[in-house]
């Protein structure tokens, strides 16, 4: 197939060629970047939480008098610990995924706390069985003794007397990469230090706290007695007793301490909720490609139409010379790669110029190089479809009827 007589014709169509090339150009910028959206939005619906997610019931308790905190808490722990297929309960300060979110600064040296990259960690409070009833993974070290339980600093609402903690391993890799974490010293403060005892797997925070997915898992976990602000607890069963465990547990601290507030769910309905608009984002960015890829994939459709009528003459008399079918359908879905070829050259430096723009203003990372060549090879392929249909209509007309005058 010559290339030359095509570029001929399409010098005589310019405004239609020109249409078709800007509108695959809006559509392959469109596409790369609204598929490298989905891609990072369902990778977060999907980012690893290391506990047991399927078998852990919250309960929510609100309105502990903080004069009988230390007595209550024990009582409550005690009640939930009776229910029939409850393994395991700890209170705690706030889960993964929830609006309570405790974060603080953290270093490696008095000096570092000071410093503008310090990293902010989100701080989980636990009280004995803690580690169990989240179901931690250790990697390396030890979870907590009994004797590093201890209460809450004098004067603090959170900071525990005890000087141990687990990190996460992401943690663990900010703060010291390319080291061991164990023995290692955590500041809080100037006057705050906490030794690292253990490495668990990666646990998620309350929230991204504006760091996006690369600090979605900077947690610590520090032990501590029962106290006012520790009003979560985490009922850990098997996943078929679960929402059965809930129930009862529920019901069992209404009537153990009718003036307080009680409320439960499962964590897997806290992370549904959690990535909800997520999810939602997700199917708008998904609508937003099909229907693009349908406006491109009629405008070309149409346009082609509209070339085929016109031509009708044009292709009557190479059917006439001897053009085949075959001729005709290979000039126009040559033609179409021509036009789909400049659309997707423009179409991707207008990907990278959106691209630059999200990351300077919506915290967007950048995209990786081979969603280009994808999204290319994607209307490559959409417009050799689309084109066709008036492309074997065009081969079919018998030449005696294309070389009528119209």
């Amino acid at each position: 197939m010559q290339i030359q007589p095509i570029l001929a014709a399409l010098r005589k169509h310019k405004i239609p060629a020109l249409l078709i090339v800007l509108e695959i150009a809006l559509a392959c910028a469109v596409l790369c970047n609204a598929v490298f959206m989905i891609g990072q939005r369902v990778s977060e619906i999907h980012i690893p939480n290391a506990i047991d997610e399927a078998g852990i019931s919250v309960i929510d308790v609100q309105g502990i008098d903080p004069k009988t905190a230390n007595a209550d808490i024990p009582r409550y722990l005690a009640t939930l610990r009776q229910i029939p297929g409850v393994a395991v309960v700890a209170a705690l300060n706030m889960m993964p995924l929830t609006n309570n979110s405790w974060n603080t600064n953290v270093a490696t040296s008095p000096a570092g706390i000071m410093a503008k990259d310090s990293p902010n960690v989100a701080e989980y409070l636990l009280t004995k069985g803690g580690p169990e009833a989240l179901g931690l993974r250790l990697l390396q070290g030890r979870f907590f003794n009994d004797d590093e339980y201890a209460d809450s600093k004098l004067g603090d609402s959170y900071l525990p007397t005890g000087h141990t903690v687990v990190v996460t391993r992401s943690l663990a890799k900010r703060l010291w990469p390319g080291q061991g974490a164990l023995g290692k010293q955590i500041w809080v403060g100037k006057s705050n230090t906490f030794t690292v005892v253990g490495v668990v797997a990666d646990v998620l925070r309350p929230d991204e706290n504006g760091g996006g997915a690369a600090r979605f898992h900077w947690s610590m976990f520090s032990p501590i007695n029962p106290h006012a602000s520790i009003q979560t607890f985490a009922v850990r069963s098997a996943p078929q007793d679960r929402d059965r465990v809930l129930r009862e547990g529920v019901h069992k601290l209404e009537a153990l301490a009718p003036n307080v507030v009680v409320k439960g769910k499962t964590f897997t309905d806290i992370r549904d909720k959690y990535f909800a608009n997520t999810r939602s984002m997700v199917w708008m960015l998904v609508l937003v490609c099909v229907v693009m890829l349908a406006v491109t994939a009629f405008g070309i459709v149409g346009l082609t139409s509209f070339w085929v009528g016109q031509r009708r003459r044009q292709i009557g008399i190479r059917r006439a010379v001897g053009a085949t079918r075959r001729h005709i359908l290979n000039y126009f879905q040559t033609e179409n790669f021509l036009l789909s070829t400049a659309g997707v050259v423009i179409g991707m430096l207008l990907a990278f110029g959106i691209n630059l723009y999200l990351m300077q203003h919506y915290q967007m990372t950048r995209m990786p190089w081979y969603y280009l060549p994808a999204s290319a090879v994607a209307l490559w392929v959409l417009g050799q479809l689309a084109v066709l249909g008036p492309a074997l209509r065009a081969a079919n007309v018998p030449p005696v009827v294309a070389t009528r005058s119209v």
